[in-house]
């Protein structure tokens, strides 16, 4: 199961005009710790940003999956209940998930997930759907040594 660390990385960004504006951006790392994710972040920010920029924070996120899309350009957060019922008590029980939805527009955001959803055994309700500031999305990189 991955592990999804959001990076903050502050930056002097020159705008349309030609006016050096001061930004931050949040990007999404598989990682295995704060450190490699922040190591991560200086590795692979650095080609795409010119001039000195300064990693603010790292946190860890509750994201348990993410679904892909390489056509679409923006990131939307669904909160999902899963539906269980206690044996015992008979009684429903809401067990909230966090997956990140990779898609164009709001509806295609939902229609993407309800399709990578389908063949799922569970129950379970959209509770919300909100589009993320995550300007990139880095999986783990994984070599083979042997």
């Amino acid at each position: 199961m991955a592990l999804w660390f959001e990076s903050s990385v502050a930056f002097d960004k020159i705008q349309g005009n030609g006016a050096v504006k001061k930004v931050t951006e949040k990007n999404l790392f598989d990682a295995l710790s704060f450190t490699e994710a922040e190591a991560r972040t200086i590795e692979e920010l650095t080609p795409y940003i010119s001039g000195d920029f300064s990693v603010k924070a790292v946190k860890k996120t509750k994201i348990s999956e993410i679904f892909f899309d390489d056509t679409a350009d923006k990131f939307y957060l669904v909160n999902v209940a899963f539906i269980t019922i206690d044996e015992k008590s008979g009684v429903e029980k809401e067990n909230i998930s966090q997956i990140l939805v990779q898609a164009n527009d709001f509806d295609s955001a939902v229609a993407a997930f309800k399709d990578g959803m389908k063949g799922t055994m569970a129950d379970w309700v959209i509770k919300s759907v909100t589009e993320t500031l995550y300007m990139g999305v880095y999986t783990a990189k994984l070599s083979s040594d042997g």
